[in-house]
């Protein structure tokens, strides 16, 4: 007997200059059709006014979050994803969750609950389910955004070995950024200490094409602020967390 068909709405609250999340997350949940055929997934986006990655701009956006939740939860999303790391991590220790929970309040006044994810706490939290201590990233910011990822991230008791930056501030352009580069930027990482690798700190980065051929080559676990992301996203949801080609975080080769 085949299974009941659901569909999940899934709400993305990104930047206004993003281009990637809307284009990485649909892909990574429409290649599990194959394996879990009764699943489908619609995408509902709400966006922040953001251009230039600066922490100015990063900050004024956020505000704007809470507006995004309320008008997707209009739409009875199945769950909310807040597709902007920098823009909580540059806002100090521990800021993902005062933000979850602030989004969360938004949708339940609205009489539509639904859980929130958040791309920093997901990666966070999707280190931790490898149960990793240790972890090089590659971020498309300039060094000292990049040094508040990585105090965020070290806050959190996970150690950064090593970390580069390849300094781009215009959002647009991060988003055009060739993600089959990031093979030859992570052969530059000191990987020695790491038990994984972050291929992209940021969501907007491009690095899907990418990760799987990085991880195969390195021999060790890679994982991306968007992976991160879905593993969230199917988590909360109830659904197993697992999509081909996606690095170690989505292989199912784990239990987290």
């Amino acid at each position: 007997m085949s299974k009941i068909s659901k569909n999940y709405r899934v709400g993305l609250i990104v930047p206004s200059s993003n281009t990637t999340m809307e284009t990485e997350i649909p892909a990574m949940l429409q290649s599990r059709a194959p394996q879990f055929p009764e699943e489908r997934f619609t995408f509902h986006s709400s966006r922040m006014r953001m251009m230039h990655v600066t922490p100015e701009e990063l900050r004024k956006m956020d505000v704007d979050s809470d507006r995004c939740a309320l008008e997707l939860s209009d739409a009875r999303c199945d769950v909310l994803a807040y597709a902007c790391l920098v823009a909580i991590m540059c806002q100090g220790p521990g800021y993902h969750t005062v933000s979850e929970e602030r989004l969360s309040k938004v949708v339940e006044e609205n009489k539509a609950p639904a859980p929130i994810v958040s791309s920093a706490g997901a990666l966070i939290e999707g280190i931790h389910a490898l149960g990793f201590k240790k972890v090089a990233i590659i971020t498309p910011y300039m060094k000292p955004l990049t040094a508040q990822v990585v105090d965020y991230i070290q806050s959190d008791g996970i150690e950064v070995t090593d970390s580069i930056s390849l300094e781009v501030s215009d959002n647009l352009e991060v988003g055009r950024l060739d993600p089959l580069n990031l093979i030859e930027h992570a052969d530059r990482l000191d990987i020695s200490q790491a038990d994984a690798i972050v291929l992209s700190a940021c969501v907007q980065m491009p690095s899907l094409a990418a990760i799987q051929k990085v991880e195969d080559r390195l021999g060790k676990p890679v994982l991306s602020a968007a992976t991160a992301t879905v593993y969230s996203i199917l988590s909360n949801l109830g659904l197993e967390p697992v999509v081909p080609n996606a690095g170690y975080l989505l292989s199912g080769k784990f239990k987290g």
